[in-house]
């Protein structure tokens, strides 16, 4: 069984515009040293995938510094590894002028790529999925029904989010054939069957559709190509437990991280022993705790020096916090500095930026107070 994996690293850079701004999505901090990447990257070579392309946009630097040549993840060979796929990356790749704006069009611009692999199955993923996954399960599902596409699904409370990458819903019956594939449109929370933008498929299925795509001039792969499909091709829904996320805003994101305070999460995450989450290897000084220093149900990064009071809270490494300081339900990356006799509440901080001396920042948990990378307030 010889699987590609496919990962889409800016589909859905607007649901957090101000992280992205000078990143990708794939390569937005989370949990004290992870991207979010991590995790997809991580279920792919836990599922014996050794080759694996990571399609980009543009502000790719951070993400190619991250994966840099891919050891940290066991995919830096000779043979297969990991690549990193910008926009049209031979001239006859796509025929369109502009840069794909739809994961079809990505698909597209990357057909030379998918046409020259030697992989029988293709696999998708969306870089924004935080969950640890067997992908293996899933292929051998595919393969065992014989499915033209295997789509996974996640039974959740889904309100309405307009353009966002999570509120699409899958239908399918008994025995697992998809029957419907429609945008949530309710206002009202419902438990739906959350489409959660994997899918599993021959790979000269995907030549095929994108073809198709192209021809037709499609724009959406799940509203044009694969609802089209349905009844014509054998389309299945694949159901997975555990924990699942993706950001489709600022809440989602400080939420996410937020979770990981939970000793359950933190266990379904990083927990299986034979299901790693890897991510790029730093070494830094262990953390210094002055005698002033108070935390509380806080994951706290190496490197960082902690003169306050520190509650419910993610801290990257680096990050100062002055004495006197007190700072509650936030997340502060890299390298940020916190002065003395300062108060914070849901904020978000970027790398390296700078609360001075005596400020009081409070947010809320639906909308964080967030200061830009290098900012000072």
């Amino acid at each position: 069984m010889s699987v590609l994996g496919i990962i889409f690293s800016n589909i859905h850079d607007e649901n957090v515009a101000d992280l992205t701004r000078l990143r990708t999505m794939a390569s937005v901090p989370y949990g004290c040293r992870y991207r979010l990447i991590d995790f997809a990257l991580s279920n792919m070579v836990n599922s014996g995938i050794s080759r694996v392309g990571v399609i980009t946009h543009y502000n790719y630097q951070s993400l190619m510094d991250h994966i840099g040549s891919g050891k940290d993840w066991d995919l830096a060979r000779r043979s297969g590894g990991i690549q990193i796929l910008p926009p049209y990356i031979t001239a006859f790749a796509s025929s369109r002028p502009e840069v794909y704006t739809t994961r079809l069009e990505a698909l597209m611009g990357i057909s030379a790529f998918i046409q020259s692999a030697k992989e029988e199955y293709v696999i998708l993923s969306d870089c924004d999925v935080i969950c640890n996954m067997d992908f293996s399960a899933i292929i051998k599902y595919h393969i065992e029904t014989g499915a033209d596409c295997t789509i996974a699904t996640k039974q959740s409370y889904l309100v309405s989010k307009s353009g966002t990458s999570n509120n699409v819903e899958l239908f399918y019956n008994e025995n697992g054939d998809v029957t419907d594939i429609a945008e949530h449109n309710s206002q009202e929370p419902a438990f739906c069957n959350v489409n959660l933008n994997i899918y599993v498929m021959n790979r000269k299925y995907l030549e095929e559709i994108t073809l198709d795509a192209s021809a037709h001039g499609y724009k959406s792969f799940t509203k044009d190509v694969l609802a089209r499909r349905i009844g014509r091709d054998k389309i299945k829904a694949y159901v997975c437990d555990g924990y699942f996320a993706t950001v489709d805003s600022m809440a989602d994101y400080f939420a996410c991280n937020m979770d990981l305070l939970n000793p359950g999460t933190r266990r379904e995450l990083f927990g299986i022993a034979d299901r790693p989450i890897f991510t790029k290897v730093r070494n830094s000084a262990p953390t210094q705790y002055s005698d002033t220093a108070v935390t509380k149900n806080s994951l706290i990064a190496d490197g960082c020096v902690i003169e306050g009071t520190v509650e419910n809270c993610i801290l990257f490494r680096g990050v100062k916090i002055g004495r006197g300081t007190t700072v509650k339900n936030s997340i502060l990356m890299q390298d940020t500095v916190v002065g003395d006799n300062v108060y914070l509440n849901c904020v978000i901080t970027d790398k390296s930026a700078v609360v001075r001396d005596g400020r009081v920042l409070s947010g809320h948990e639906s909308k964080p107070y967030f200061i830009e990378k290098n900012l000072t307030v």
